[in-house]
């Protein structure tokens, strides 16, 4: 893993300021109006549009909360694949694999957590003194907690349709996900995952939890595929399933496909269906931002003014070192090309699918809040809850999630080495 000071792009682009295909740009935004033409990694940033994002998120609406095993999660990764093929990520590939979810009388018993007494009409609430708990993530809990969990009752859900939509149960048996990749120009054989979970639980829509993060690298993906982009190494774009039952998805992959890493099939072919691990990126919970739960446990209703980008690596993993340099360039990426939020960078990376591969390479998960301190101290209100659909949302949140997604194009568009060339399509 190199270091950012060593990733600069090495390709320069030659007269793209009177390309036609900038002629047929959007208006940009304030922050990138004076946009640097000679970098292509800004160019590329301003093709990540608003609208599109949420288009594409509302799309993943219809599918309920895709929770795995279910006819409308196979159906999400049908309609996930196709829009992958129309951006012109044509080679997409399925992971297949089987999840068989422990019986009842297998599972370990969890006493549930204290809560003390709620005011009326609002959850239990568990206000944490000294000494503070630990978070699975090495985090401290501070302040007022809220109860957290994974809502299972469907009347809690109002709308029948929605309520209708979710009631198919999830079964044990096969399971699948999509990839699509972006083959490198020089280096073919190397290549950066960036990953989010498109299943999802909870009754609700799954908008945020993790919508957001499955709209974010399909957008990724639509960019990168332009035929006028070309990285000198490669990207697969991956959308995980079964995080929600415990990150099978992702260990699926990593058993099926971390032995045939660089490997070139057939001989002789300059192909690679297994390029070299340089680093994953993942993105999970992007949008909701409105800071600590007040004292009665309600939230305010309004984005907190110090909304940013938490970009999570785990300081107790075997690529800690590799990971805070993966996060500190995705960070300074950020700086450079994210138009609205800024980001921060934290050591306590939990709970979502970087972790099976934290002790293999550089590993990192883009987040609204801290996983470990922040959301599983009750600060969104949403998670696995009724209330995660698109109605709860404004442009703010949408914004949120729109930033991350500059902050992962740009860090990687470095990091891959991107380039264009004349564009024939946005």
């Amino acid at each position: 893993m190199r270091t950012i000071s060593s990733l600069s792009v090495s390709a320069v682009v030659v007269a793209l300021a009177t390309s036609p295909a900038l002629a047929q740009r959007p208006v940009l935004p304030p922050a990138v109006a004076a946009i640097d033409s000679t970098d292509p990694v800004a160019l590329m940033v301003a093709r990540l549009d608003l609208e599109k994002y949420k288009a594409t998120l509302k799309g993943l609406t219809q599918f309920g909360d895709r929770k795995q095993g279910t006819k409308r999660n196979r159906d999400a990764v049908d309609w996930i694949e196709a829009q992958l093929k129309s951006y012109g990520c044509s080679n997409t590939e399925r992971i297949i694999y089987r999840y068989e979810p422990p019986t009842l009388a297998e599972r370990p018993a969890t006493p549930p957590p204290a809560a003390a007494p709620a005011a009326p009409g609002q959850p239990p609430l568990r206000r944490v003194g000294p000494p503070a708990t630990q978070a699975s993530g090495g985090g401290r809990n501070r302040g007022i907690r809220t109860r957290t969990g994974v809502n299972n009752d469907s009347l809690l859900q109002p709308d029948p349709a929605l309520r209708a939509l979710n009631a198919e149960p999830s079964v044990p048996g096969e399971r699948q996900e999509v990839y699509c990749t972006k083959i490198g120009t020089t280096h073919p054989d190397e290549m950066y995952i960036v990953g989010a979970h498109m299943d999802g639980i909870g009754w609700g829509e799954a908008v945020n939890d993790d919508g957001s993060g499955t709209a974010l690298v399909m957008e990724l993906a639509r960019v990168f595929s332009n035929p006028d982009v070309q990285t000198e190494r490669s990207i697969r774009f991956v959308l995980w399933n079964n995080e929600e039952s415990g990150l099978n998805g992702a260990r699926a992959y990593i058993e099926q496909r971390a032995k045939l890493q660089g490997i070139e099939e057939p001989k002789g072919s300059g192909k690679y269906p297994e390029p070299k691990w340089l680093g994953m990126i993942q993105h999970d919970m992007m949008m909701w931002d409105h800071g600590m739960p007040k004292a009665d446990g309600t939230m305010a209703k309004e984005q907190r003014p110090e909304a940013d980008v938490n970009i999570e690596f785990q300081i107790n993993s075997k690529m800690w070192k590799a990971s805070s340099e993966l996060a500190w360039a995705l960070h300074q990426s950020n700086t450079k090309y994210a138009t609205d939020y800024p980001a921060q960078v934290g050591p306590h990376m939990t709970n979502t699918d970087s972790g099976p591969f934290q002790d293999l390479i550089p590993s990192i998960s883009l987040r609204e809040n801290e996983r470990g301190t922040q959301t599983g101290s009750g600060w969104n209100p949403h998670w696995h809850q009724p209330t995660d659909v698109w109605s709860t949302y404004t442009d703010k949140e949408f914004r949120l999630g729109l930033n991350a997604a500059q902050t992962t194009l740009g860090g990687v568009g470095r990091l891959a080495g991107v380039t264009l060339k004349p564009a024939t399509k946005m």
